[in-house]
């Protein structure tokens, strides 16, 4: 839908890219910018992996604004078309906002160690030596492979969908379809497996076979653990992100037109 907000109160934030800094001097003369914890919506000036940054600091920091990105960076995929000179309030205020839940991933390693982290992509876990993974997968409780042997495997967001799942040829899904990818990476055993669609209200569990011998790590974007015994994953819905996208040119259009690459 497209935004009705009016947004007055808008913090800059800029990646340490030269091009963005330079960038950023332009649009400060455009307009006034405030603090973050006094806005109402950020304009995040870089690349994609600045604003899984941004979205993760705001994840963390307990305060999620809307995101409007402007891309300076290679591919933008969560951004806008960055243009000098452009009226950037008057380009949020049109923007249409759309909703992205983030995975909530409990891990916990060989010794006993428990972390938590946020995934706005995908989650994934990694053979860390020449050996491959074996890896336990249940869904809501039940286990759905013994054991896959692997390189690794992943579940996936449909934001994250054309990111590394779509390299390991994963499904790209819909923004709108409450749906996750669940995939294998250079899978030996089942050999024939291609991966699930879950709904997004599965929950998801690996369990890593014979760790001593073929240890595995978990990254939760771009966050990693190693050594892991068991990872648990669910869909984060009290943690929605916000991102606003210029008519056009929102996400779920672009999902839909990376279909079509050839």
């Amino acid at each position: 839908m497209t935004s009705t907000n009016t947004f007055e109160r808008v913090a800059l934030l800029v990646s340490e890219s030269e091009r963005a800094q330079e960038a950023s001097d332009a649009l400060r003369e455009t307009m006034d910018f405030v603090a973050l914890e006094d806005a109402e919506a950020a304009v995040v000036l870089g690349g994609d992996g600045f604003m899984l940054q941004t979205l993760h600091s705001m994840l963390d920091g307990g305060r999620v604004l809307p995101a409007y990105g402007l891309n300076l960076g290679t591919v933008g995929f969560l951004m806008n078309r960055y243009r000098s000179g452009a009226n950037v309030l008057k380009r949020i205020n049109r923007a249409r906002a759309t909703a992205v839940a983030p995975l909530w991933m409990d891990a916990v390693t060989q010794t006993g160690e428990a972390r938590s982290y946020y995934a706005i992509n995908e989650v994934s876990l990694l053979r860390e030596t020449r050996q491959t993974a074996k890896i336990e997968i249940s869904v809501d409780d039940k286990v759905r492979i013994d054991e896959l042997v692997c390189d690794g495997v992943l579940l996936s967001t449909p934001a994250g969908s054309t990111a590394y799942n779509l390299s390991a040829n994963g499904p790209i899904l819909p923004l709108d379809s409450h749906l996750l990818a669940l995939t294998p990476i250079s899978a030996f055993r089942p050999r024939r497996w291609g991966g699930a669609i879950l709904p997004d209200r599965s929950k998801v569990k690996f369990t890593v076979r014979e760790p001593d011998k073929r240890p595995v790590s978990a990254v939760a974007d771009q966050k990693e653990l190693r050594d892991i015994a068991e990872v648990s994953l669910e869909i984060a819905r009290d943690r929605e992100l916000t991102l606003l996208f210029d008519p056009g040119h929102a996400l779920d259009d672009r999902i839909v037109a990376e279909q079509f690459v050839v």
